[in-house]
């Protein structure tokens, strides 16, 4: 037992009405003797987002002394109650940053053979909470999508994209397009550089952008561990240029792909300022 936040209810103001619960995704709360009650503090994780849903503001939160929230056990529970409670407590998870009560409940599904709803891991075809439709995800080959859009041709060159956000900051290490992907990780000045990026490096692969000059290279490192954890990744190639600055991200990437405890085959292809490839 440890003090922790956890949700109070107050069976004076509550009424029994029930709006609290399909409000809980994590299946906390049942109505009981005419009021709603907290079953198990194993299942509630405090985050409360069954106090907006009551009209009599009966719920709210508390620091006490309870059992550690358990999201493992809360998946078992949730699974029982089908793909849209599924849904629904991800994106719980998720617009809460809970990232780690995340990753848990990915590897229960996992394991279970379950496959994860591109629902939560997108928040759908909008734009994320953060407002911007730049950061929606979008798996331009994803297996439901009935018209399929022609990758985009300028001259004679052709699109290899297949997903989208490319930037590594924007890219939810959950995202469908990584499992089972062959990556490319670029830094950034490559595409320019290199005039048959497309065909000849993109294509087949799913597309990673950073600098690693500019940019924080532990968030990156945190990002490639993330995803190389929770994704089945083939292979990874590394193109940067042959600039010293550029060889920053190796060390990120070997490091993160040990962390993964997996045997994920790295290369490494060095491009010169003259768009030529050296290596």
């Amino acid at each position: 037992m440890s003090k922790r936040t956890i949700i109070k209810i107050d069976e004076k103001k509550c009424t029994g009405c029930g709006l609290c619960i399909p409000n809980c995704p994590e299946g906390a709360l049942q109505i009981i003797d005419g009021k709603a009650r907290l079953i198990s503090d194993l299942f509630c994780d405090g985050l409360g987002a069954c106090i907006g849903h009551c009209p009599e503001g009966a719920i709210t939160k508390e620091e006490r002394e309870a059992e550690p929230y358990n999201e493992k056990k809360v998946m078992d529970n949730i699974i029982k109650q089908g793909k849209n409670t599924i849904i629904a407590h991800l994106k719980h998870l998720k617009e809460h940053n809970e990232t780690e009560y995340f990753q848990q409940a990915v590897e229960v599904l996992k394991k279970k053979n379950i496959e994860i709803p591109h629902e939560a891991i997108s928040g759908g075809h909008g734009p994320l909470p953060c407002g911007c439709p730049g950061t929606m995800v979008q798996d331009f080959n994803a297996p439901d999508k009935k018209d399929k859009p022609k990758p985009a041709k300028t001259g004679l060159i052709q699109s290899q994209l297949r997903q989208w956000p490319v930037q590594i900051n924007l890219v939810p290490p959950f995202a469908p397009y990584l499992n089972n992907a062959d990556l490319l990780i670029a830094a950034d000045c490559v595409p320019f550089a290199y005039a048959d990026f497309h065909n000849e490096l993109l294509k087949g692969k799913t597309l990673l952008v950073g600098c690693p000059k500019l940019d924080d290279i532990a968030a990156y490192e945190d990002k490639f561990d993330q995803i190389f954890k929770n994704n089945n990744i083939k292979s990874v190639t590394y193109a940067r240029m042959e600039v010293p600055c550029c060889f920053g991200m190796v060390p990120a990437i070997k490091k993160a792909i040990a962390a993964s405890g997996k045997a994920i085959p790295l290369e490494e292809l060095v491009i010169s300022i003259k768009g030529e490839k050296v290596k």
